[in-house]
């Protein structure tokens, strides 16, 4: 990759989504699947947790983490999970992963024990306010570990479009960003972290038809470094 990739506001994220599932027939599950699969390769590479807490929320971005819960526990990590909402409130796709949680016998807890690493998958892009409810105090929880907290796609509280950071908000450490970044990241490094971007499948030409031009993101693999110290 040469230069940095072109960000994304929230609108022409949902567009590339809607793109992906009805006009390239790449499904939820298969971009959940890789977008999980990222966000576990990062936290094994990088923080080398042998215990780790999963935060997932009800949507696509929720669904992200139990993938990733489950990849973690491939390669020995005791993993936690913990929902902010009902089983019964998840999206299907969402569902869908944590019937394959339980099914691999991974613990779904109401109170998250300390880790070695907390992952934020509450909210994503689809952010409206600020966090509430049980999402705002598993917000408030994570920023009180003493543990690094790793963000999938945008740090729950933080605006993906505008930056605006929200009450509260995440701090991550590191920011796992999805398919191209988002225009609020660049605006509020002090909540992102170190950041760093996961290929989920997007082919150049749905962008093309967007007028976005990108290149071979992912020439050299499937995670990409764009702002690390």
């Amino acid at each position: 990759m040469t230069g940095p990739p072109p960000a994304l506001t929230v609108d022409e994220m949902r567009e590339v989504d809607r793109a992906m599932v009805h006009d390239f027939h790449i499904g939820l599950e298969t971009m959940m699947e890789n977008a999980g699969r990222a966000l576990a390769d990062l936290a094994h590479h990088r923080f080398q947790p042998r215990s780790a807490v999963v935060l997932a929320g009800p949507g696509g971005n929720g669904g992200g983490g139990l993938v990733a819960a489950r990849h973690l526990s491939n390669r020995g990590v005791t993993v936690h999970v913990v929902l902010s909402r009902p089983a019964p409130d998840l999206a299907p796709v969402t569902a869908r992963q944590l019937d394959m949680v339980q099914r691999i016998g991974l613990t779904v807890v109401d109170e998250p024990p300390p880790a070695d690493l907390v992952i934020d998958a509450l909210i994503g892009y689809s952010l409206r306010g600020d966090p509430s409810g049980t999402a705002r105090e598993l917000v408030g929880w994570a920023n009180s570990q003493p543990a690094p907290v790793l963000a999938l796609d945008v740090p729950s509280g933080l605006d993906a479009t505008s930056g605006h950071v929200g009450v509260p908000c995440v701090r991550a450490a590191a920011t796992v960003t999805l398919a191209l970044p988002k225009t609020g990241l660049e605006r509020a490094p002090d909540v992102v972290g170190d950041l760093y971007l996961a290929d989920i499948s997007v082919p150049p030409v749905l962008y093309e038809r967007m007028g976005i031009r990108v290149g071979a993101l992912f020439a050299d693999g499937p995670l990409v470094e764009l702002r690390v110290p």
